[in-house]
C-alpha cells in the first residue's frame, strides 16, 4: 500500500479512491501543524501504536521509529511487535521518548480505553495521539454523514453504502473522552469551523 493510499483497503468503493489522497494531504497539513509540539528531538525514540504497513514512518523517515499493531506486518520496514497494547507490552517504563497512536484509540473497544490508555502512558514520556472527533458530521472511516451518530443497531446496514466496506463498530470519542483517558492537553483539528479531530499531546519529558 502506498504511503497516500489512505482508504486502500477499499478499493472497489469509488469514494475512497477519491478521497485516498484528499486524506494523505490532510494527515501531512496535520502533522505538519501539530507533530513539532511534541518536543522530539533527533536520536529519541518513538513507538508507533497501530503502525499498519507504514504509519509514521510515512511522514517521518529519518526518526528511530518501532512499530506495533494487533495485526502481523511483515512488509513493515523496521523494528516491529504484533500485540495488543491494552493487554501490555513488554518494554520498561518510559522506555520510549515518545508514543504515537493516530486513528486507532477509537477502534480500541470502551471498556479496553482505560488499559490501552495506562499502557501508552506507562512505555513512554511523551504522547501524540489523534482521533477523529465525534462531532464533525462525516464519519471518516465509511466517509457517510452521521453514521456515527445512528445506534449500531441502525449503523450497521448503512455502513455497507459506505467507503469502509467490513462492519466495524468504531466508537468515536469526544475531546472530554480523550483528555480523561490521556490526561493531556487537547487540541483541535479545525475544518473551516468545524472540529475534525482532536489530538492529545504530552510533550517529551526530560529523562
Amino acid at each position: 500500500m502506498a504511503p497516500s493510499d489512505v482508504y486502500g483497503t477499499a478499493r472497489g468503493q469509488a469514494r475512497a479512491r477519491i478521497a485516498s489522497p484528499i486524506a494523505a494531504r490532510t494527515r501531512a497539513r496535520r502533522h505538519a501543524t501539530f507533530f513539532g509540539m511534541t518536543g522530539l528531538a533527533a536520536g529519541m525514540r518513538v513507538l508507533d501504536v497501530g503502525c499498519g504497513t507504514l504509519g509514521l514512518r510515512a511522514l517521518e523517515p529519518e526518526l528511530a521509529i518501532t512499530g506495533v499493531d494487533l495485526a502481523p506486518r511483515p512488509e513493515y520496514p523496521g523494528p516491529f511487535l504484533q500485540a495488543d497494547v491494552a493487554a501490555g507490552l513488554p518494554y520498561g517504563d518510559g522506555e520510549f521518548d515518545l508514543v504515537y497512536a493516530s486513528s486507532v484509540i477509537e477502534h480500541v473497544p470502551r471498556a479496553r480505553r482505560a488499559a490501552f490508555a495506562a499502557e501508552v502512558r506507562r512505555v513512554g514520556r511523551g504522547l501524540y495521539v489523534q482521533t477523529p472527533a465525534y462531532t464533525f458530521p462525516i464519519e471518516p472511516h465509511s466517509l457517510l454523514p452521521f453514521a456515527h451518530w445512528l445506534p449500531a443497531a441502525v449503523r450497521r446496514p448503512y455502513w455497507r453504502l459506505g467507503a469502509q466496506g467490513t462492519w466495524e463498530d468504531i466508537d468515536l470519542l469526544r475531546r472530554d473522552e480523550l483528555a480523561a483517558l490521556f490526561s493531556a492537553p487537547v487540541h483541535a483539528e479545525r475544518f473551516g469551523p468545524l472540529t475534525k479531530s482532536w489530538i492529545a499531546i504530552d510533550p517529551v519529558s526530560p529523562a
